[in-house]
């Protein structure tokens, strides 16, 4: 009844309004009577709908409320759920996890090593000047082949630069190693691996992207090595270990050529507690450093060694926002084991902390003491007595979790690096080996370095 009445409305609008229309053209006559037609139909459609509404009886209230899975819909669900998971995982990508890390420098350099007090008598530095400096880039894989075993392979380079070099950057191996853990506390690891003190050291230190820790800063130890390695801790970690059985030539000779493989092993090992943010250690090094090798590489007998040896100490405190610690070691015969005719020892303290407040920003500072000597193994005279002096100081910003960059002032003295002619004397020609290369003369030297240092990790 009302469809009919509108439909019947719209003819009397356009009979009424019919002579207005005729003042109009024919186009804009059919273009008002298109616009009337959509509006009726529009309204019509409308109607018909309100009808069939009111037309279908209402559900019942069973039938609207929710009805519960079934538990074969639930278990159905779970399982198409897991088919999904296992399609994604399957693969050996699945336990593989790549990570990178890279050590980076923006820097200025100034360093002057002294032969005598006349200006003709100064040499400067090499690395004099400034530069951007990549010193690390570790691309590590670890891979997970069940519970017990896994592996690992990390990557490093070197820039092969050294007379007879080719003059460009080589990949070496930094760590190669399968994994067999049987428990927490009884890890094994065969192949190139950490080693028990410096990565140890490092960890606690925080700050190892603008400086080695201090023995390995002055070449008194590495961070890694081929060999078997046992670790691992127990007492809810209050209590961890590693003893190393290794090569002695450090990771970057790996036992693969016949002139890099040792009569005997050599051996290092440390002991921790970790106590509320309290952190002791006492580790140890003693062997060969792989200098005794076979024959002396096809020498008629065997080179006469006297053993090397280090002894370590450390303890600090680590728990946010303040980090604080003290290295102690001490060496003997480190530089001379082969040698018939010089011995040495050196001792040294790192002192070092840092106070985070912020949690993007923070400061930092270290100082290092350290006292390489010599004598003739014969005589017993003093051939050299080198005090060496470093410090450093900082500010660090985090902006983001894998970053890290900080603006840091570095100074090194070497004192009193007088050279003899003592046979086998490691300073026979002045001066001391350091990770910022060799620092000191015939009278002393200085290395000074500003700038930014940082990291990137993934």
């Amino acid at each position: 009844m009302k469809v009919r009445t509108i439909l019947l409305g719209a003819a009397a609008c356009a009979v009424v309004s019919a002579p207005a229309f005729a003042k109009d053209t024919t186009e804009q006559r059919l273009e008002r009577m298109e616009q009337v037609i959509q509006q009726q139909a529009q309204e019509i459609s409308d109607l018909k709908a309100q009808q069939a509404a009111q037309a279908a009886p209402a559900p019942a209230p069973e039938e609207v409320a929710e009805q519960p899975a079934s538990q074969s819909d639930v278990e159905a669900l779970q399982n198409q759920v897991y088919e999904q998971a296992a399609a994604t995982k399957s693969g050996w990508w699945s336990t593989t996890k790549v990570s990178g890390r890279m050590y980076y420098d923006i820097t200025s350099v100034n360093g002057i090593n002294r032969n005598s007090d006349l200006p003709a008598g100064h040499v400067y530095n090499s690395a004099d000047g400034v530069n951007f400096d990549i010193k690390r880039f570790y691309l590590g894989i670890d891979h997970t082949f069940n519970d017990i075993f896994s592996a690992n392979l990390t990557t490093d380079f070197t820039y092969d630069g050294v007379s007879g070099g080719t003059s460009a950057t080589q990949l070496y191996i930094k760590k190669a190693y399968l994994q067999a853990k049987l428990d927490d506390a009884l890890i094994f690891r065969l192949g190139a691996a950490d080693l028990p003190w410096v990565p140890f050291v490092e960890d606690t230190y925080g700050y190892r992207y603008v400086e080695n820790v201090m023995i390995d800063r002055d070449k008194y130890g590495t961070s890694a090595d081929w060999g078997v390695h046992m670790l691992g801790s127990f007492m809810n970690n209050l209590v961890s270990y590693q003893i190393s059985a290794i090569n002695g030539m450090g990771y970057k000779k790996a036992p693969t050529n016949p002139t890099n493989r040792s009569e005997g092993i050599d051996v290092e090992g440390r002991v921790s507690i970790n106590y509320q943010g309290f952190i002791g250690a006492i580790g140890g090094y003693h062997g060969q450093l792989g200098k005794d090798v076979e024959k002396a590489n096809g020498a008629a007998a065997d080179p006469v060694l006297e053993p090397a040896n280090r002894f370590d100490v450390m303890a600090a405190y680590v728990m946010d926002p303040i980090r604080f610690g003290v290295e102690y070691f001490y060496t003997d015969n480190w530089m001379t084991v082969a040698s018939t005719t010089a011995k040495d020892d050196a001792r040294g303290v790192s002192v070092f902390g840092s106070y985070q407040f912020d949690p993007q920003w923070g400061v930092f500072a270290r100082y290092d003491w350290v006292n390489p000597n010599s004598e003739n193994r014969i005589t017993g005279v003093t051939a050299t007595d080198i005090k060496d002096k470093y410090f450093n100081v900082g500010i660090s910003y985090s902006p983001a979790k894998i970053v890290d960059i900080s603006l840091v002032f570095k100074h090194e003295k070497v004192d009193d690096s007088f050279g003899s002619s003592v046979s086998g004397n490691p300073f026979a020609t002045g001066g001391l080996s350091t990770s910022n290369g060799t620092i000191g003369g015939l009278l002393n030297g200085t290395y000074n370095e500003i700038g930014l240092w940082g990291q990137l990790r993934w």
